[in-house]
Formats: structure tokens, sequence, C-alpha cells
């Protein structure tokens, strides 16, 4: 089991930046491959940004490449997406999540989810 709680959201205006943060606890950080995803109202959860457990490889989505950055440290538990260059689109509640293997963008195959955190981008 891992607990994942995410914090750094909120208003932003069009052409800033924000900074997210994923803390887990619980087994061992390093043995899990981690995501972040976003959802808006009335759309599904989509694949934003992955990282393997070495943070070797990073995958992004097409929308965000260009403008936004996950990393990790394994030593704090942490996960981070650095988001810059917002726009209005980029509005969503954003969420961590994590699995035992690979790095998928299916957000089904992550076992674990932290309870998201806000993130609202101004015109």
């Amino acid at each position: 089991q891992v607990q994942l709680v995410e914090s750094g959201g909120g208003l932003v205006q069009a052409g800033g930046s924000v900074k997210l943060s994923c803390v887990a606890s619980g087994r061992t950080f390093n043995t899990y491959t981690m995501g972040w995803f976003r959802q808006a109202p009335g759309t599904e959860r989509d694949f934003v940004a992955g990282i393997s457990r070495s943070a070797d490889s990073t995958y992004y989505a097409d929308s965000v490449k260009g403008r936004f950055t996950i990393s990790r440290e394994n030593a704090k538990n942490t996960v981070y997406l650095q988001m810059n260059s917002l726009k209005p689109e980029d509005t969503a509640v954003y969420y961590c999540a994590a699995r035992d293997s690979i790095v998928v963008t299916r957000a089904t195959r992550y076992s674990y989810w932290g309870q998201g955190t806000q993130v609202t981008v101004s015109s």
C-alpha cells in the first residue's frame, strides 16, 4: 500500500507557472513508477506525465510537452510537476498516481491515487 498526497494547486494567470508536489508514504517509493493525470469537469482522467522508478525516463502528453516537467526525489518520497506557460485549457484537478510496473498512459492501470489538487488558469 502507498498513500499519496498532492499539494501546490491554485489560481494562476495564463502564462504563469505552478509546481505541484506529491508525497508518498507506505511502501518504498522507488519501487513505483509515478504519473500525473488531470481531469476537467465532464471529461475523462487524462495522462499528463510519467516518470520511471529511477527517473531515467520521462513521458509527456503532446499537449504539455515542452511546458511541463515531471521529476522525483526518491530520498524525499516526492514527485513533482513543474507547469510553465499555463493556458486556460490546463484548468483541471491534477492527480498523482503510482503503479508497480512501467509507465503507461491509461489511468485504470494505476493502483494508487492521491485526492487531487485543483489548478485553475485564468485568461
